[in-house]
């Protein structure tokens, strides 16, 4: 028995994470591109919520929370990745978008929460003058992480136990048996051109955008679609000294209900977009992000992402705009988000298609971090064969 799992970012590593906590097989990862985390796994906002989902999301969601504060509590997280608790704030005046088009309509996620228009939430230091802001989460179901160093992380953790990762490598073609049942899939290494053949009796595509290519790939007479396509979201990373990241122990009772981090979502009408500005922790870095389009290109591999100037440009004025002019940019971002045509995440068993073995794990959209550990966790049950029908029942092809 051998489970190879196409795409080592988030969904991908957090499946590996828990299939290894209890599997004793074989177990592979394969990554396209040279760079780890190259895309929205390290690229992303990091922000977390339990209960901001559709009915059709909310078991996930909050199975998936809940194991973010489990493996934060567990393995120092809130130093390790900066694991927080997270005021959830709204600025100015509320979207009015609802469902799972806001992400393509260019509208806030944060529509997906109820707002509370007599509460004024905790304004961050860091924030300039302004209207008051409407209070979402107070922390008890929201929170934040840096993605890339949680993904770290785990992989960290799978290839202590074990896991082999194969990296810059594609699957190119799989084998059954005569029976029909999954047996072989080759591999290129897209460095050396050499090609392996692993053993291969699980297959778990989670490769985010680029999961409809790799299923038309390994199986190019099938008949199932993959109804996946790709959003492109520009981002910053900024310091600003009105933002140091407290240093906060979450298990000193002087600090209970102190949450250090804060998502604040809000609209820039000149620029006809919603901004999403969130401080971190540990480094005390501040991301904005929320430009977003589904027509910029994806790229063949997630390491040749090419940022776009102008985006950037709009980004750097509504940061002057919410931060004032005393902040520093470490870094400019692109990444692509995964986005299923229903608007919830592909979470399937494809054996009842014709291809038996065969698990698809992508479509995530905004939520691929909040949802990744609940995701990778029933993902690794499924190939167990165990039942997680409560969670993601409603979430196949």
């Amino acid at each position: 028995m051998s489970t190879v799992i196409i795409g080592a970012g988030i969904i991908g590593t957090s499946t590996a994470y828990y299939l290894s906590q209890t599997s004793k097989n074989a177990i592979h990862l394969v990554e396209a591109s040279s760079q780890l985390f190259a895309s929205a796994s390290g690229y992303a906002a990091g922000f977390l919520a339990r209960d901001w989902f559709s009915p059709y999301l909310s078991g996930l969601g909050e199975l998936s929370f809940d194991l973010h504060k489990q493996l934060a509590e567990e393995h120092n997280g809130h130093v390790r990745w900066g694991y927080s608790q997270s005021t959830g704030t709204s600025l100015a005046e509320t979207v009015g978008k609802n469902g799972a088009d806001w992400l393509m309509e260019g509208v806030s996620r944060s529509t997906a929460a109820a707002t509370n228009p007599h509460s004024s939430g905790n304004r961050p230091a860091w924030l300039s003058r302004g209207p008051d802001l409407d209070l979402m989460s107070d922390g008890s179901t929201t929170a934040q992480c840096d993605p890339l160093l949680l993904c770290r992380f785990l992989m960290e953790s799978c290839q202590s136990r074990g896991v082999r990762l194969h990296q810059p490598a594609k699957a190119i073609s799989i084998t059954r048996s005569p029976s029909g049942t999954l047996s072989n899939i080759t591999i290129l290494n897209t460095f050396t051109q050499e090609q392996t053949t692993l053993p291969c009796t699980r297959l778990v595509l989670a490769a985010g955008a680029w999961t409809p290519e790799v299923h038309r790939t390994l199986f190019p007479k099938s008949k199932t679609r993959i109804p996946i396509t790709s959003l492109a979201g520009h981002s910053l990373i900024l310091r600003s000294p009105h933002w140091p990241p407290p240093a906060l122990d979450s298990t000193d009772p002087a600090n209970a209900g102190r949450h250090g981090c804060h998502a604040v979502f809000t609209t820039d009408a000149e620029a006809d977009y919603s901004p999403e500005i969130f401080s971190r922790m540990p480094d005390g870095c501040i991301y904005l992000a929320g430009l977003n389009s589904s027509t910029y290109p994806l790229p063949k591999i997630a390491n040749e992402r090419v940022i776009d100037p102008q985006s950037i440009a709009v980004l750097r004025k509504t940061a002057h705009k919410l931060l004032g002019d005393d902040f520093e940019v470490v870094r400019e971002g692109v990444c692509w988000r995964p986005v299923a045509r229903k608007g919830v995440p592909i979470i399937a068993d494809l054996g009842d298609r014709g291809e038996e073995g065969v698990i698809v794990c992508a479509g995530h959209g905004p939520w691929g971090i909040s949802n990744s550990l609940g995701s990778g966790y029933c993902v690794a049950k499924m190939v167990e064969g165990e039942d997680v029908e409560r969670y993601v029942g409603r979430l196949g092809l």
